[in-house]
């Protein structure tokens, strides 16, 4: 793997449908690291070309945005077309920095146990052709986010103090992440454990990208894709119904009136259950209602009412679930 380069170059046009000229380079050979293709995936144009932007010209690319909306899953489908391998990290609470660096481990050799320096992720995906992807990135601790403040820099060295050793990036690196926020922290409630984060470091990010909520038409076809057999007259019509609920939520979040927003994960959750349950009220409440603020049920309940036309009534046998 260390040895592979990316050894060809594909077109925008025909591989991600975007109108451009632009080549990508990419991989012949497809390594176990790749990600699936989903050729379902809906890709938006503007974090598109600012992803591929980042493999084709070593920039440090961060995607910003609310939950749900498939930032990570985005810059996975684009590796998996370039056959570029591709490491997620999530850097919840438990990460630290000998998770990134490594640390020494005591193993057998000829029946003797021998003290061994084990890399950590950093500097094993350094050495390698692998788009590495920092998940929640502005949840991860102010150690941590030192530790990564160097490779951010194009021609970032990393230096392993315990091994006196520098490592220089190998030429088919590429670092990518996913936040929330812009490192402004938690400032609305909605995503608790989030940091405040160094402006130094967010000044290192060479582009920003930031991927909202899908048009109607779009988040109507992955639900689809997702549920297939829903993919018939009757039921597509429901699916519709279910997307504009969830984007009432949307902009009842942005206006203040709720403080829980249903992502196009939800709806698919959704769909899904309607599969098994058979009752769209029923699959809402175990998909979305329940996970609410209860003094904020009558506002969605109201929603809802708005779109399907019947009230959500009240179930004993769902308050035990």
């Amino acid at each position: 793997m260390q040895d592979l380069v990316p050894d060809k170059q594909i077109s925008i046009r025909e591989t991600f449908g975007i109108e451009s000229d632009l080549q990508v380079p990419a991989f012949t050979v497809r390594d176990e690291h790749v990600p699936e293709v989903d050729d379902a995936y809906c890709f938006n144009r503007d974090v598109t070309l600012a992803i591929l932007a980042g493999f084709a010209n070593d920039r440090r690319v961060l995607v910003q945005g609310y939950h749900g909306t498939g930032k990570s899953t985005h810059i996975e489908q684009i590796a998996a077309r370039l056959n570029w391998p591709c490491v997620r990290v999530n850097l919840d609470g438990h990460i630290s920095r000998l998770d990134l660096v490594g640390r020494d481990v005591i193993s057998l050799k000829d029946d003797k146990q021998v003290t061994e320096f084990q890399e950590g992720i950093i500097p094993w995906a350094l050495q390698r052709p692998v788009a590495l992807i920092f998940d929640e990135f502005d949840a991860g601790r102010p150690d941590v986010m030192f530790v990564i403040q160097r490779i951010l820099e194009r021609d970032g060295k990393f230096t392993l103090l315990d091994q006196n050793r520098i490592i220089r990036p190998h030429s088919g690196f590429r670092l990518f992440a996913t936040a929330n926020t812009v490192g402004l922290g938690n400032l609305n409630g909605l995503y608790y454990g989030t940091q405040l984060l160094n402006q130094g470091q967010i000044d290192r990010w060479n582009i920003v990208a930031t991927l909202n909520y899908l048009s109607a038409e779009d988040e109507a076809k992955i639900v689809l894709s997702r549920v297939p057999q829903m993919n018939n007259q009757r039921d597509r019509s429901i699916v519709e119904s279910m997307i504009k609920v969830a984007e009432l939520t949307r902009n009842g979040f942005a206006a203040a009136d709720i403080s829980t927003v249903m992502s196009p994960r939800t709806v698919i959750s959704w769909a899904e259950n309607l599969d098994i349950f058979t009752d769209v009220a029923l699959a809402f409440r175990l998909s979305f209602l329940n996970k609410c603020d209860e003094a904020e049920r009558t506002i969605i309940a109201e929603y809802y009412q708005r779109v399907f036309g019947e009230e959500l009534e009240e179930s004993s046998a769902l308050n035990l679930i």
